[in-house]
């Protein structure tokens, strides 16, 4: 499965922002993930609505990893940012094979292992050494 420009600039963020354990800013992410600044604003808004982070607005504001996210899977932030849309479209244009197909299902349940997989894996479990020790190095 192909994961969105979104879906890997969330969970580099939301890395960082675990490793560094300390109030970052937009500029900062950007400068550090070496992403455009107006992409990593974005994905902050959207990591800050599900409350994945914590974000202070104006003048000495930045954004903060609040410590239940350490603990979140993988698996769930990627689907708030994927979805879980059918990986095929079978509707548009309707396929002829859509009532007897197979491969729909076969490819759904591939959805859903790759996704099982990640729900095996948490925030924290991201940042373990060799990766945070390079986290911590990056601004």
């Amino acid at each position: 499965m192909h994961l969105s420009r979104a879906t890997d600039i969330a969970l580099r963020i939301l890395m960082l922002a675990a490793a560094q354990r300390r109030q970052l800013t937009i500029d900062e992410l950007a400068a550090a993930l070496d992403v455009p600044r107006n992409h990593v604003a974005k994905v902050v808004q959207r990591l800050q609505r599900p409350g994945w982070l914590t974000t202070t607005r104006g003048r000495g504001g930045g954004i903060t990893l609040p410590d239940a996210t350490l603990g979140a899977s993988v698996g769930r932030i990627v689907r708030d940012f994927e979805g879980v849309a059918e990986v095929v479209d079978c509707d548009t244009p309707p396929c002829p094979l859509r009532a007897a197909c197979r491969l729909r299902g076969a490819l759904r349940n591939a959805q859903e292992a790759f996704f099982a997989s990640l729900d095996d894996v948490v925030l924290q479990d991201l940042i373990a050494p060799p990766t945070g020790t390079t986290l911590l190095t990056l601004t």
